[in-house]
């Protein structure tokens, strides 16, 4: 049976089903094509068990406490999907043409619009002993009943690092090896080194620019493979006729458009940043591309640009933005400020007094163009950068913008008047 609609979208996790979402209040039939859990794996094996773990005293709470989280999410979820407009179809799907979608019972849909949102997998290491039993991704460490005495993590992404912090709090001895010089190659390096440091101190081992060869050498009970994620390409997008690779994923345009017409691609599949909230901003341009009248400009997707990032260590680090290294690299002229936890009153009275802030703009105190963070709350400090950097904001505003006293707010006040 074939059934027509206005929208398909595979794939239900955040870019999916906030697609689904907008696309439904603009009026449009949706029918939204997911094969496992709805939520994706930031939900269900990601950012929010990370979380979860993150927030929780012992191990043995952080394993009680994450299926109802996630349960509480994922049918919140769920609720979404079943809005009016919304038709959640449990099934895989594979591209029959580029309008025809196909189901595994055989059914198929078409729509003038497509948008894939089939996600990201981990990546793993061709090493000649990939089946030790002992190996690991983030999803089958979330998954662990017994605390692992001594964890070796392979990569010092956002992943590894996070996952340093976890169970390095819970209790187990934690090595960490890298291929890179330094950890955390979305940060400013000088923020990263220092990141990492802390980490040191407080007694999680790094071997930076180290290859791992074979994991045999490793002495541990549990490695945890965290050497990033690729996107979710199959072998039916040849079917619909856009460009992809393995590696970099789907190729977009600016609207995430895809080489054939009316068909997009949001979040890790397209492999630009691999976020739960930048799937969400994407999916978000893409309905107002789809839903742009003949009289009316096409929307603008400009302002998916300016996406601020978190990595939920201890303590926490966040970006926005160019970075130092970035902007050198460019040879961009660009001023430096930086402002340090220490300095800042509600950091002492929390007694968290390890960070700083790093905030980068053009010449003369004017538009920010960047912002760095380690420390307590960085991420709600990055976060007010990532507004100001989004309303084209001056370090010469931003320093007459009243803060509260005492905050940690006052800290990117402090490096504005730096």
């Amino acid at each position: 049976m074939t059934m027509n609609t206005d929208l398909i979208v595979i794939g239900a996790g955040p870019g999916g089903y906030r697609a689904a979402e907008h696309a439904a209040k603009k009026g449009l039939e949706v029918v939204i094509i997911e094969s496992g859990e709805v939520g994706g794996t930031c939900l269900n094996r990601g950012c929010i068990p990370t979380k979860t773990y993150v927030h929780s005293a012992t191990f043995e709470e952080a394993i009680e406490r994450q299926p109802i989280v996630v349960g509480q999410l994922r049918s919140g979820v769920e609720s979404i999907l079943g809005a009016k407009g919304i038709t959640l179809v449990r099934s895989l799907a594979e591209f029959a043409d580029a309008h025809t979608v196909s189901l595994s019972d055989g059914d198929t849909f078409t729509a003038p619009n497509i948008i894939v949102a089939t996600g990201s997998s981990a990546k793993m290491l061709p090493l000649p002993d990939i089946s030790d039993k002992r190996l690991m991704t983030s999803t089958e460490l979330l998954q662990l009943t017994t605390l692992p005495k001594r964890l070796a993590i392979i990569g010092a992404g956002v992943i590894g690092m996070e996952f340093a912090s976890i169970f390095h709090r819970f209790g187990s001895e934690v090595v960490v090896t890298e291929y890179l010089k330094e950890c955390l190659p979305m940060l400013d390096s000088d923020v990263a080194k220092r990141l990492r440091k802390l980490m040191e101190k407080s007694g999680i081992a790094f071997h930076m620019n180290t290859a791992v060869q074979s994991l045999g050498d490793i002495d541990a009970d549990v490695i945890l493979m965290a050497t990033g994620r690729k996107p979710n390409v199959q072998p039916d997008f040849s079917s619909a006729g856009f460009d992809f690779d393995e590696r970099m994923g789907i190729h977009v345009d600016d609207n995430f458009q895809t080489s054939v017409p009316g068909i997009y691609a949001i979040g890790d599949v397209n492999g630009r940043q691999m976020l739960a909230h930048a799937a969400e901003a994407q999916a978000k341009a893409v309905i107002e591309h789809i839903t742009a009248t003949d009289d009316k400009a096409p929307a603008d997707s400009s302002w998916t640009s300016i996406i601020p990032a978190a990595i939920f260590t201890t303590p926490e680090a966040a970006c926005v933005g160019k970075s130092e290294d970035q902007l050198k690299r460019e040879g961009t002229p660009y001023e430096c400020r930086k402002a340090f936890h220490r300095a800042n009153g509600k950091a002492v009275t929390m007694n968290q007094t390890d960070g700083m802030l790093k905030l980068l703009s053009e010449p003369g105190a004017g538009r920010i163009i960047g912002c760095h963070a380690f420390g307590a709350h960085s991420a709600d400090l990055i976060q007010e950068a990532a507004a100001l950097m989004a309303m084209g904001a001056t370090v010469e505003q931003l320093r007459h913008i009243v803060h509260i006293h005492p905050t940690l707010s006052e800290i990117l006040l402090a490096a504005a008047e730096a």
